[in-house]
């Protein structure tokens, strides 16, 4: 009887992530936002089955929009790194608590974030991308309130008397599911500004600081006064700095706040037992300091059985760079970061010049929570690369200007910014007419 309900529910969405990959995308936005590893988990027997599944349902749709809408060519692809670190660590040797099903499963999953930018995408389905990243967080706040009213999880936690957002082990994911959304806004806004995207924004902010989660909540500050500044709008930055100047006066009545809790409390600059699990991967570095132990590596360093993940519920690293480096070695670090650059240059190049320079710093934004955060690995990955590549996609389609940009009304772009038809099926596959035609 499981079996068959699995089956009944399974294979609806298989067909839609393979025949509506639009619709199949949509769907999994908005599950990787809801943190399924707390209400899935018990259904799937493990967190590691849990991020399995949500990976495979992401390569079904990315099989559906393939098959849809044919492959493009992406120079400096980063998944091409994992690849060649996979190879590399075979011809070295693994580490000798990884097995080779192991590497191979996290080839894929290390990989899969990034392998949109390999699809032709329409505009149609670029902009379904980038409003479903935008609108998840949101969502997943809805979902989280309907669980705790049902009794099955808590809608926030406590730490040392403030509140977060978020059950237990999942205010840091939705403040990297916001953040992502608030990155997507803010590239929005920056082409064409528009008051639903706007709130948005907001809502996005508000959700990172309700979760206290520090870095993203200074990341994200940054980046919307980066868009404020771009933009001229004085009076605004002038607003925020003159409530943030209010707010410091009310300092002792917002202690419910873990930002301001922390501060009170002196412990702002808290790595959170981060510096317990660095010496590890230092260690593991150290001992193939060149071509690293290969992909998945980082996740068997330190055993989830061993006292120390116990202690503070996680086995991971918390910095991509000592990860990678694990993984990959010097070289593998290396030739990630260079595809990288090399993959926002060629992107950037395409967009408009406000849009570039906002992409532009919020990679910078990226590759500094990448110090102590996981930023390549989680769930929000999937999202934060999946709305990069919908918008390098979509300027490589030949959208130049705000009425072609992804902030624009789905209206027929004007002839200097043709867009591909979206209501043909495969349109890489049709042939030229005859001459008789």
């Amino acid at each position: 009887m499981l079996q068959f309900l699995v089956v009944v529910y399974t294979l609806p969405l298989v067909l839609l992530a393979l025949m509506r990959p639009r619709v199949g995308l949509v769907l999994w936005v908005l599950a990787l936002a809801t943190a399924p590893d707390g209400w899935l988990s018990g259904a799937t027997g493990s967190l590691e089955a849990t991020a399995g599944l949500l990976k495979l349902y992401g390569l079904l749709v990315l099989a559906g929009a393939l098959w849809r809408y044919g492959p493009r060519r992406d120079v400096g692809n980063p998944s091409l790194a994992f690849l060649v670190m996979f190879c590399v660590g075979l011809i070295h040797g693994l580490h000798p608590g990884l097995s080779l099903e192991a590497s191979a499963r996290s080839l894929v999953g290390s990989a899969a974030p990034f392998l949109f930018g390999f699809v032709r995408q329409d505009e149609g389905f670029s902009r379904a991308a980038c409003r479903a990243v935008m609108i998840a967080p949101l969502c997943a706040v809805g979902v989280a309130a309907m669980l705790a009213l049902a009794g099955l999880d808590r809608f926030y936690t406590l730490e040392l008397g403030a509140l977060r957002l978020g059950g237990d082990g999942q205010p840091p994911f939705l403040a990297g599911a916001a953040l992502v959304g608030l990155y997507a806004g803010v590239l929005e806004l920056a082409a064409r500004p528009r008051r639903a995207v706007a709130l948005l924004a907001g809502i996005n902010f508000t959700i990172i600081l309700l979760t206290g989660a520090r870095s993203p909540l200074a990341l994200g500050g940054l980046t919307l006064a980066a868009l404020l500044a771009q933009r001229g709008c004085l009076r605004a930055l002038a607003l925020a700095g003159a409530l943030l100047a209010l707010l410091a006066l009310c300092f002792s009545q917002l202690e419910f706040l873990r930002v301001v809790d922390m501060t009170r409390l002196g412990l702002a600059d808290n790595l959170s037992n981060r510096t317990l699990v660095w010496p590890y991967f230092w260690n593991a570095i150290t001992q193939s300091p060149w071509v690293g132990w290969g992909v998945g590596a980082g996740k068997i360093i330190i055993p989830l059985s061993a006292p120390l993940a116990r202690l503070i519920g996680t086995n991971a690293a918390h910095d991509e760079y000592l990860r990678i480096g694990t993984e990959g070695g010097v070289l593998g670090l290396g030739l990630l970061l260079g595809l990288m650059l090399l993959w926002v240059a060629r992107g950037t190049a395409l967009l408009p010049a406000r849009q570039a320079w906002l992409m532009r710093l919020i990679f910078i934004a990226f590759a500094v929570q990448s110090l102590t955060d996981n930023t390549l690995i989680a769930g929000t990955a999937s999202a934060f690369f999946l709305c990069v590549s919908a918008i390098f996609a979509n300027a490589q389609n030949g959208s130049t200007g705000a009425a072609c940009s992804l902030a624009a009304p789905p209206s027929p772009c004007p002839p200097p910014c043709p867009s591909p038809s979206p209501g043909l099926l495969r349109p890489w596959r049709q042939r030229p007419p005859s001459p008789s035609s």
